[in-house]
């Protein structure tokens, strides 16, 4: 009796993705391939090289954009939820921290000669420079080291408009429902975050509050089910 040919649908290069002829007296090889632990590495379950390079208009137009959790954020437990938004959206994290401001610069001092390196005041008057002749300045200030906060980095297409208009109005009064803001928080004073209002600006804020090499450059296996080409 003859071999029984059956037809397999491989990825090959060689072959240019069409059906490869087996023996149904070679399957048990086959079988046995496809079992073991290296299966993953077989050449029918992958497809060529040539399929698996990813393009992204990422690696041209990258923007990236400063959001930071506020004490009352955090202690409310929201990090996580403000997370899984971005990260819901499309959006790629380069940088996080969890730190406490430390009001006085002799404290910070000495949390930098027995402990770490810990931000001062002084960090937050720069990142808040605009407002510095506005009234509230100083319990802002105050506020805003009350607590430990989370700085992060997001990276994605146009993800500084698009992070403001998740964010929602900075008076969660004026933010409509489906913002973080609108959904929420109540109080302009406990708003849960900040985030960068231009490109400049972000520039500016993840250099103050990040060294270089604490920003990540990656690209996640997603990407390509993101952006189109």
């Amino acid at each position: 009796m003859g071999v029984e040919e059956l037809a397999i649908t491989s990825p090959s290069t060689e072959t240019g993705g069409g059906l490869v002829p087996y023996s149904a007296t070679g399957l048990n090889e086959l079988a046995d391939r496809l079992a073991s632990p290296q299966s993953i590495l077989h050449p029918f379950l992958l497809p060529p090289a040539r399929e698996l390079k990813v393009s992204s208009p990422m690696a041209a137009n990258r923007e990236r954009t400063f959001i930071m959790v506020k004490p009352d954020g955090v202690q409310r437990g929201l990090v996580g939820k403000i997370i899984k938004r971005f990260e819901s959206k499309g959006f790629k994290l380069v940088a996080l921290k969890f730190t406490w401001i430390i009001m006085s610069y002799s404290c910070a001092k000495q949390a930098h000669k027995y402990f770490f390196p810990q931000p001062s005041e002084e960090l937050l008057k720069k990142h808040y420079a605009d407002l510095s002749a506005r009234p509230f300045f100083n319990g802002l200030v105050k506020y805003m080291s009350s607590g430990p906060v989370v700085p992060m980095v997001w990276e994605g297409l146009n993800v500084v408009k698009t992070g403001r208009v998740m964010l929602g109005a900075t008076d969660p009064k004026d933010s409509a429902p489906g913002t973080i803001r609108g959904d929420l928080c109540i109080q302009v004073g406990r708003n849960i975050l900040h985030g960068s209002d231009s490109v400049e600006s972000a520039k500016k804020e993840i250099d103050l509050w990040f060294s270089e090499k604490e920003v990540v450059s990656w690209q996640p296996a997603v990407e390509s089910w993101v952006y189109e080409d």
